[in-house]
């Protein structure tokens, strides 16, 4: 009883072989639920373990993630052979670039803006133009407040 789980009778097979025989017993072209393979077990194979439901739902999950089997709105399936391969919802993400890792490997820069040097001379002042007439607008007038007016 070594190599067999814990609490299961000696006469049944893997959990694994009795999913696969399931889902091709159900003969259902979009795959079969949870809950239709876990009635398939339960009707053929009757002394099931008492943690039945949480063993079934343990190897599936493992059996989609190695890609024995496909999970596809909620039904598991085989995977076809000849199918392309389905995506999910949502753009792809970016492939992981090697080299580009590498070179964003510099620190971090600090927050904020950063310190003047206090070594470099000052910028050079612009000179101002020699006294030009107040702007007018297209009204006429010129622009800003009006100067107060001395009695």
């Amino acid at each position: 009883m070594a190599t067999e789980e814990v609490g299961k009778p000696a006469s049944l097979p893997p959990y694994p072989q009795m999913i696969v025989e399931a889902i091709d017993a159900l003969k259902q072209k979009e795959g079969a639920n949870k809950s239709a393979i876990s009635k398939y077990i339960e009707s053929k194979y009757g002394d099931l373990p008492a943690g039945h439901s949480t063993l079934l739902a343990v190897h599936l999950t493992r059996m989609k993630e190695s890609g024995e089997l496909v999970f596809f709105k909620n039904n598991y399936q085989m995977p076809d052979p000849t199918a392309p391969p389905r995506r999910g919802r949502g753009r792809p993400p970016k492939p992981k670039d090697p080299a580009a890792q590498e070179a964003v490997a510099s620190p971090p820069r600090p927050r904020g803006r950063p310190k003047k040097d206090p070594n470099a001379e000052p910028a050079p002042k612009k000179p101002k133009p020699a006294t030009a007439p107040p702007a007018v607008s297209k009204t006429g007038r010129p622009r800003g407040r009006p100067r107060k007016v001395q009695p």
